[in-house]
């Protein structure tokens, strides 16, 4: 066996999900989706035994397959978390790798109309298939979910929008107090666009999806600035709407208003009673 490679101890059910929800989101993207659902050691020696379920969420640009990249001397994430189980550094588990990617990037796990219904996709489609399934604790006592970036961000809201399902979140650097996660990078977007794309977000798509994903300057704040407005600012006839004018960077107050509803930050004192719920908050 290569020194590199760690036999897990417990095991992967790499499953395709078919959403229905998912059929009709406005980028195309595809409603069968990979999830994967990891058991632990002693799942299968113990028929009885019932497990607490982690959900697990990856940031923008985050697709399932890269939860197997693995950094030189070091495990990845799902060996950590085996190694975890496997040792008693932890208690056991069932993990469950969702994939909300879209192809801008990333969905917020939020419904849009500029996205999808990744929301409802995992709060109402793969959160009961898992507990049908897989012999896991099926209440909020014993769900939890993290993820970092974009992943972490979506952490905070899901369990604050459904903590009815989610009793518990780990997030990770996860996209909050928007003013300084995104706002300071709307002047380097704007002067990108009038240098390069003529203002034009359509210029600098086309030009994206026709060479290697970012390799000019400038393409991850464009594409952030964009897959955010497709996630907090689209209209309900699929219309995208950024907080800024392209041409001037002057801020637009009442579409940047609908990105702070979204803030985490900002929706704590809305959703304090669901927060208070938790059983633990990393």
């Amino acid at each position: 066996m290569p020194p590199w490679f760690f036999e897990p101890k417990g095991h992967y059910d790499e499953q395709l999900f078919e959403s229905e929800v998912l059929k009709t989101n406005p980028l195309g993207d595809p409603h069968r989706r990979p999830l994967w659902v990891y058991v632990p050691p002693g799942y299968e020696t113990d028929a009885q035994r019932r497990y607490p379920s982690i959900y697990v969420i990856q940031g923008l640009t985050g697709q399932i397959d890269m939860w197997r990249n693995r950094p030189a001397f070091r495990r990845n994430f799902p060996e950590l978390a085996d190694a975890q189980f496997a040792t008693g550094g932890a208690p056991p588990c069932i993990l469950i790798y969702v994939d909300c990617w879209t192809s801008l990037g990333g969905s917020q796990f939020l419904d849009s109309p500029g996205t999808g219904r990744y929301h409802t996709y995992l709060c109402d489609e793969v959160v009961p298939w898992v507990d049908r399934h897989y012999r896991t604790l099926p209440d909020a006592r014993h769900r939890g979910i993290m993820g970092k970036s974009s992943g972490g961000y979506g952490a905070m809201v899901t369990p604050m929008l459904r903590p009815d399902l989610f009793g518990g979140l780990a997030t990770h650097a996860g996209d909050a107090l928007f003013e300084l996660c995104y706002a300071n990078a709307f002047p380097k977007s704007v002067r990108t666009l009038r240098d390069k794309y003529q203002g034009s977000f359509d210029a600098f798509w086309k030009d994206f999806r026709t060479r290697p994903a970012f390799s000019k300057e400038g393409d991850a704040e464009l594409l952030n600035d964009w897959c955010m407005a497709a996630c907090y600012s689209t209209d309900d006839d699929g219309t995208v709407r950024l907080p800024y004018d392209p041409a001037t960077g002057r801020q637009i107050p009442d579409v940047w208003e609908r990105w702070l509803r979204w803030d985490p930050v900002r929706m704590v004192p809305k959703h304090a009673e669901a927060l208070r719920r938790m059983r633990a908050v990393y």
